[in-house]
C-alpha cells in the first residue's frame, strides 16, 4: 500500500494537492455522516468524509441545497431531486462540484472542476437486475462500465475493455446499523498503477452517486 504523505502547499493549490493525496493511494474510504434528525426518520442534507484506512481525512462532500423546499424534496423525492454536492479539502477549498439535475429515469450526475469544466459524467443505464451505470469522461467516452453482480449486490466493479480496474464496495456496518441507520462506509480500491488522478476522483465521486441512487433508505422506498 502507498504512503501517505501530508504535502506543505502555498494557499490557493491544497484541492489540486488534495487531488494528489486521494490518487496517490491505493484505496479510500467514503464515510456518511449522519445527523440525529435522521434516527426519527428526516433525511438531512448527505454529508460524507474521504478518509485512509488509518481514517486520515483527505476531503469532505456536503450536499449544498438548503431551506424548506430542499428539504421536502428530501422527504419525497428522494434520489430523483436536483441536487448539489461539493468536495472541500480541509482548508474548505471547493475540490469539485457534482451536479444532479432533476429525473425520474436514467440519472446523471455532472462532474466539474471548481472553474467550471465539465470532467466527467455518471450516466444510469437500464437493467432489470443489476445496479448499472457508465462512467464517461468529458466528451463523453465511456471510462468505465459498472454492474453490480446480482451475487455481490453491494460490489461495484469498474470495468474497461473487459478487465476491472477499480472496485467499489459497501461495508457491513452491523445488525443494528443497518437496521436503523443508513449511515454507509464504502470502500474505493484502485487495481491499476496506470489509473490517471482524474480518473480516480472521478470513481470516488462514483462512490457518492452509489450511495444516493442505491442505498439511501428514502430513495429505495420511492
Amino acid at each position: 500500500m502507498t504512503d501517505f504523505v501530508v504535502y506543505q502547499i502555498p494557499k490557493g493549490e491544497s484541492g489540486k494537492m488534495a487531488i494528489k493525496n486521494i490518487a496517490s493511494l491505493d484505496r479510500v474510504f467514503i464515510k456518511q455522516k449522519k445527523e440525529l434528525a435522521e434516527l426519527f426518520g428526516f433525511e438531512t442534507r448527505n454529508k460524507y468524509s474521504i478518509e485512509t484506512l488509518d481514517g486520515v481525512q483527505l476531503a469532505y462532500a456536503a450536499e449544498q441545497q438548503k431551506g424548506a423546499w430542499a428539504f421536502i424534496a428530501r422527504q419525497f423525492f428522494g434520489h430523483w431531486r436536483t441536487f448539489d454536492l461539493m468536495l472541500f479539502d480541509a482548508d474548505r477549498e471547493v475540490i469539485l462540484r457534482a451536479q444532479h439535475p432533476f429525473r425520474f429515469f436514467f440519472q446523471r450526475l455532472e462532474i466539474y472542476t471548481p472553474d467550471g469544466r465539465l470532467l466527467g459524467t455518471v450516466q444510469r443505464r437500464f437493467s432489470l437486475v443489476t445496479k448499472s451505470f457508465d462512467l464517461a469522461g468529458p466528451n463523453g467516452e465511456v471510462l468505465f462500465s459498472v454492474r453490480s453482480p446480482i451475487w455481490k449486490i453491494w460490489t461495484f466493479p469498474f470495468v474497461r475493455m473487459g478487465k476491472e480496474l477499480a472496485w467499489v464496495r459497501k461495508k457491513w456496518g452491523g445488525l443494528v446499523k443497518e437496521a436503523f441507520t443508513d449511515a454507509d462506509t464504502f470502500e474505493v480500491e484502485f487495481g491499476d498503477s496506470h489509473l490517471s488522478d482524474e480518473e480516480r476522483v472521478l470513481i470516488v465521486t462514483a462512490g457518492l452517486y452509489i450511495d444516493l441512487m442505491f442505498f439511501e433508505r428514502k430513495a429505495g422506498s420511492n
